[in-house]
């Protein structure tokens, strides 16, 4: 019979085992981060590798090698288009600092004039901020680096992931089948599926509100559309907030380079369309309903990530988050984890069987 411990005890132990586990991936963050990417990776390209080999007889190193050539290629041509837009962007960079340095003294003018505050005094906030942001323009050079390592190892970390593969899924069967190996044989292929869907619904919403995004842009007659659009569906990958970042470029942008507020107004109507589009059609059907997660869980997962891990931890946390839930929902003692993670929200709230027991007893007194 095994020994049950004071809440207190298991309390203690597991306090301290989530303190290890976050310092530990803290400071592997450097190895970590570039396999969680590749692994992302190789789950959207395991399809089409498996296409490859069963279709087209391609063995399986070759399947594997033009699944990645594949992926090379598509993100070599995104990066060329977003090159070339940058490029434009650099050649007025001296126009829009000009713009900026013109609005920045209206800016003063209207501050000293109806707030009270000199432009003397404004300038020495300025200095003040500048020094406060050295070290995080440092940090951002840093993160920039460590973006360049996590790109070169990434074809190879996903190489690896998909030609061990049969290896990998065989040490989990032998290491959580030993109870009743039926069972688990279906968790993991349930999940596995799910996995693939949900991972490869993420890509497709992002290139969809991309699309949209450079549509409306284009109308309104804004400069580097396409640049805007896949900046904001990069963000719109984070819940909530990254809608409203996504729209502070191209407002910027507008700013800078038209007159009037029409412009800005209507990108704001379009991006609030956008996310309308989003929210209602792209993630319920093409992400998956089941692989929601509320609005208090994303919050606080997307901030959590970004303390651990930066910028790349921001992206990463959805993704993990969701994959979470799909493994929570597959195994019984851990359902009631997934409806936390999940949208649903009860109609009315559960009581404990004992408390139900009171209150009869008390109605037949």
């Amino acid at each position: 019979m095994l020994k049950r411990y004071p809440f207190y005890i298991r309390g203690t132990v597991i306090l301290f085992g989530l303190v290890l586990l976050v310092y530990a991936l803290v400071n592997l963050g450097g190895i970590l981060i570039p396999l969680a990417f590749a692994l992302m990776l190789g789950i959207l390209l395991n399809p089409l590798t498996v296409f490859l080999e069963n279709k087209c007889h391609l063995p399986h190193i070759a399947a594997i090698s033009l699944s990645i050539l594949s992926a090379i290629l598509f993100f070599a041509g995104v990066g060329f288009l977003l090159y070339t837009q940058v490029m434009r962007f650099s050649d007025q960079a001296h126009i829009f600092q000009e713009k900026l340095a013109e609005m920045g003294v209206k800016a003063q003018g209207a501050i000293s004039q109806h707030l009270g505050i000199t432009v003397q005094k404004q300038q020495q906030y300025l200095k003040e901020g500048e020094t406060a942001l050295k070290p995080i323009l440092a940090s951002t050079v840093g993160t920039i680096l460590g973006w360049v390592s996590t790109i070169v190892l990434l074809p190879v970390y996903t190489f690896l992931f998909l030609y061990y593969k049969a290896l990998l899924l065989n040490f989990l069967y032998e290491v959580f089948a030993e109870a009743n190996e039926q069972d688990v044989s279906k968790v993991l292929t349930q999940t596995k599926g799910a996995i693939q869907s949900y991972m490869i619904g993420l890509l497709l919403e992002a290139v969809a509100v991309a699309t949209l995004n450079s549509i409306a842009l284009l109308i309104l007659g804004v400069n580097y559309a396409v640049l805007l659009a896949v900046i904001g569906a990069l963000l719109n990958v984070l819940p909530f907030i990254g809608g409203i970042l996504a729209v502070i470029p191209p407002i910027l942008i507008a700013t800078l380079t038209k007159e009037g507020i029409h412009t800005q107004i209507w990108i704001v109507i379009a991006y609030l369309v956008i996310q309308f589009i989003d929210n209602h059609f792209l993630v319920p059907y093409i992400v998956s309903s089941k692989v929601r997660i509320n609005a208090l869980i994303s919050i606080v997962i997307v901030f959590m990530g970004g303390a651990l891990w930066g910028v790349a931890g921001m992206f990463l946390s959805i993704p993990f988050i969701g994959v979470l839930k799909i493994v929570f929902d597959r195994l019984p003692d851990l359902k009631p984890w997934g409806r936390l993670l999940g949208t649903e929200v009860p109609t009315q709230r559960k009581r404990p069987a004992w408390i139900g027991d009171r209150i009869g007893r008390r109605a037949k007194s």
